[in-house]
């Protein structure tokens, strides 16, 4: 999955700013990559994914809950985060129900303390799955109160972005998961879905902004962890990249693309395409200012004329057919798929065929 954000610019648009991420493990994860971003260009490792309530991760610290307390799989667990730098702020909080009396609390801190200019809220699997038979009912009422709330609660120019629930598997082994409810395991992914619908409708009702993960990774199912789940640090880049262009989009501000060589290696990860024979297919460029010199690398050169570098621009709602042009543009999060073949090759060539196979092309 191709890299789309870097470590400056998710340190320049959050600079002075206090992002607040509610919600459950896969949420939690985005915590941590966000954090682990804001430091240097690395992806999350497999053990950093998997381990919660741990004391200390990338120079953040526990505040509340994790190993400070008991830890458990139960709906009273508690787990809350913070990491601060000279400019930047970023606060996590575990939730098991999207509007409860620790989600009360929480938005009291909001009344009484520092107002957050960013919060990720996602709160759904938890809600429908571990409260009982009418749970989903449940659940979009307290989405109206919870919603309702944090409006009255927060400064107007705060962002508010609900991130929908990312597509589950068939087989589920999540801690959330006890025994007493894994018959629902089966049917919890469609439910999941009509939970989402909600979740979206409501959200629009109260002006808010809105993420569908579920609809991004639909087709990105190779990125999921085998519990059916949770997801692998280059989902989570994705999912930052996602975030950070939202935000920036949203507060106007203009993020452009690094142009990336194909066959990076970041961290023992590759980007998708690099050993396929499949042609390269053109990716579009950012706009540039033409008037723009680069510098000249050495000093005696300085005085000479520089050449005017053209780069034509791109509009990416007009070739992609809509504001979502990552399916059609974004080669990372589409399949691989096998080119369709009439016949298999043979394990070699025979040395008495005085012709080549009519499967070697080459």
């Amino acid at each position: 999955m191709r890299t789309s954000i870097t470590r400056s610019q998710a340190r320049k648009l959050l600079h002075n700013k206090f992002v607040v991420i509610l919600g459950d493990s896969v949420q939690r994860a985005i915590y941590k990559d966000l954090v682990l971003l804001l430091q240097r260009d690395q992806y999350l490792t497999l053990s950093q994914l998997k381990t919660k309530g741990e004391i200390s991760f990338e120079q953040d610290f526990l505040i509340e809950g994790g190993r400070l307390g008991v830890m458990n799989n139960g709906t009273d667990y508690r787990e809350v985060r913070q990491y601060r730098s000279d400019h930047h702020l970023i606060r996590f909080y575990f939730l098991t129900r999207v509007f409860s009396s620790y989600m009360k609390s929480i938005l009291e801190d909001f009344r009484r303390g520092i107002k957050p200019d960013v919060i990720i809220v996602s709160s759904c699997v938890w809600d429908i799955s571990r409260y009982g038979s009418g749970s989903l009912g449940d659940y979009r009422e307290n989405l109206h109160q919870f919603f309702s709330q944090i409006k009255n609660i927060v400064p107007l120019d705060c962002l508010i972005l609900w991130n929908m629930a990312m597509p589950l598997g068939t087989k589920i082994k999540g801690g959330f998961l006890v025994p007493e409810v894994s018959h629902l395991g089966p049917s919890l992914r469609h439910d999941v879905m009509e939970a989402n619908f909600f979740g979206c409708m409501t959200a629009d009702e109260y002006s808010l902004d809105v993420l569908d993960l579920h609809f991004h990774f639909r087709l990105s199912l190779q990125h999921r962890m085998p519990d059916g789940v949770h997801w692998d640090a280059l989902a989570h880049r994705h999912i930052s990249s996602l975030l950070l262009h939202h935000i920036a989009d949203a507060w106007g501000v203009d993020m452009h693309e690094p142009a990336a060589s194909q066959g990076h290696v970041l961290q023992g990860y590759t980007d998708f395409e690099c050993h396929t024979n499949r042609p390269e297919r053109p990716r579009p460029r950012p706009q540039q200012d033409l008037a723009y010199h680069p510098p000249s690398r050495f000093p005696e050169q300085r005085g000479c004329q520089q050449r005017r570098i053209f780069r034509p621009s791109f509009d990416y709602r007009l070739h992609a057919g809509g504001d979502d042009c990552f399916r059609s543009d974004d080669r990372c999060m589409r399949r691989r798929r096998r080119p369709n073949r009439t016949q298999p090759y043979p394990p070699h060539q025979p040395p008495h065929m005085p012709h080549r196979h009519p499967a070697y092309r080459w």
